[in-house]
C-alpha cells in the first residue's frame, strides 16, 4: 500500500515537471519566433553598406539620416498609409460602438450570430478577404480610389473595436443607468453622459489596436489601391524586393519603437490589456 502511494506521488511529481518544462519550452519558442525578426530588423538598419544585409559589414546612422533627407516617396507613402488609418478607425469607431451597444443589450441566439459575424474578418485569411472585397466593391460599382481602401480599412479595423466595447459596455454596472432613467434622463441622455464615457477607455483600447493593425496591413491594400496610391507597407515591400534598399530597415526600426512606446502609454492610460481577451 505504502508503495502504491509513493508511486502515485512520484507519478504526479513527473507529470508536474513534464507540464512545466513543456510550458516553458513553448514560450520560449514563442519569444524566439516573435523577437529574432525585430532584432535582425534592428541590427540591419544600421548596416553601412548600400543593400540590406545580415549581419551588418559595419555600423552607420546613414540610412536613418537618409530617412530625412532622401526619402520624400517613403514620406509620401507614410503621409496616406497616416491617412487613410485615421479616417478608418474614426469611421469603424463609430459603427463598432453602435453595433456592440446594441449587441451588449440583446441575449439571443441572433444577436450571438451577429456579434460572430461582425467579428469574422479577424477570421478570415487577409487575402482571401482582400479580395473578397474587391469583387464586392466592384460589384456594386466602387472604383479603386482613396476611398475604396479607407473603405477596406474600416471593415478589417471595426471587428478590433467591436471586440473591445463589447466589453466595456459589459462592464458596465446597470445600477448607474437606472439610476440615471430615475432621474428623468432619456435613452439618449444616458448614454452621452454615464453610457459612452463609461466605455470609452474599452473603445479607446481597441482603436488603437485597429489603427496599428490598418496602419501595417499589407493585403487589402494591395487589392484596393489604385496605381496612384501606395500605402507605407506596399512601398517598403517594393523597396526590398527590388533594390534591397536599407531604408526599409531603418522604417521597420522606427516603427517598432515607436510601437512599443506608444503600446506602453496606451497600457498606462487606458489599460489596453484589460480589454483584450
Amino acid at each position: 500500500m505504502a508503495e502504491s502511494t509513493i508511486g502515485i506521488r512520484i507519478g504526479r511529481r513527473v507529470d508536474a515537471v513534464t507540464w512545466r518544462f513543456a510550458s516553458f519550452a513553448t514560450l520560449a519558442l514563442a519569444v524566439l519566433l516573435l523577437l529574432v525578426p525585430t532584432f535582425i530588423a534592428l541590427a540591419a538598419s544600421f548596416n553601412g553598406g548600400e543593400s540590406l544585409r545580415f549581419p551588418p559589414r559595419d555600423v552607420s546612422w546613414r540610412w536613418y539620416q537618409a530617412l530625412w533627407s532622401e526619402s520624400d516617396d517613403i514620406w509620401e507613402a507614410f503621409a496616406i498609409s497616416l491617412r487613410v488609418s485615421l479616417l478608418a478607425t474614426l469611421g469603424a469607431g463609430v459603427m463598432a460602438t453602435l453595433a456592440a451597444l446594441y449587441l451588449s443589450k440583446q441575449r439571443t441566439a441572433w444577436a450571438r450570430a451577429l456579434e460572430t459575424f461582425f467579428q469574422s474578418p479577424m477570421m478570415l485569411p487577409g487575402i482571401s478577404l482582400g479580395l473578397a472585397m474587391l469583387v464586392w466593391l466592384q460589384t456594386i460599382g466602387v472604383p479603386l480610389s482613396y476611398w475604396s481602401l479607407v473603405i477596406g480599412h474600416m471593415a478589417i479595423s471595426t471587428p478590433y473595436i467591436i471586440r473591445t466595447a463589447l466589453i466595456g459596455f459589459s462592464q458596465i454596472d446597470p445600477s448607474l443607468l437606472e439610476a440615471s432613467r430615475s432621474l428623468g434622463a432619456n435613452g439618449t441622455r444616458t448614454f452621452v453622459r454615464i453610457t459612452l464615457p463609461l466605455a470609452m477607455p474599452a473603445v479607446l483600447a481597441g482603436s488603437f489596436i485597429a489603427f496599428m493593425f490598418s496602419f501595417d496591413n499589407v493585403p487589402v491594400s494591395l487589392f484596393l489601391s489604385d496605381a496612384r496610391i501606395e500605402v507605407l507597407p506596399i512601398r517598403l515591400w517594393n523597396l526590398i524586393e527590388n533594390l534591397l534598399d536599407v531604408r526599409a530597415a531603418a522604417v521597420a526600426g522606427v516603427l517598432i519603437i515607436f510601437t512599443i512606446v506608444f503600446a506602453l502609454v496606451m497600457e498606462r492610460v487606458l489599460g489596453v490589456s484589460r480589454y483584450v481577451r
